[in-house]
């Protein structure tokens, strides 16, 4: 069977929101760290994004894949720019990086608006 991940990121939406309720100010600092971290400055919140995935990517966690190729496809990432960036992670680490490409793309093609 397949994952499918738009069903993982609407899964751990959910559990996130129960973390929101039970732990707010914990999740709150995340969040902000989120924001801060992902807001344009030297680098754009695009690159920033890249980035996010390619270490989503090498820490093999599916949750985190697919929400940063949502917002990478909010930012107008291009397919190019996803596939560069998979390529430097299936560089940096080898096999299970380049499995974890693989998930990437299925991602992508899942996420991508139909008129794409």
């Amino acid at each position: 069977m397949s994952k499918s991940h738009v069903q993982i990121t609407q899964d751990v939406s959910k559990a996130l929101a129960t973390l929101r309720k039970e732990i707010p100010d914990t999740m709150q600092g995340f969040g902000a760290m989120a924001k801060s971290s992902l807001k344009d400055g030297a680098l754009s919140e695009l690159h920033k994004e890249l980035i996010a995935l390619a270490i989503a990517v090498t820490q093999r966690c599916d949750a985190c894949i697919g929400f940063h190729i949502k917002a990478l496809i909010r930012l107008g990432a291009t397919r190019e720019q996803v596939m560069e960036t998979l390529g430097v992670c299936t560089y940096m680490g080898g096999g299970p990086a380049l499995m974890y490409a693989a998930e990437a793309v299925r991602a992508y093609e899942e996420m991508l608006p139909a008129s794409a």
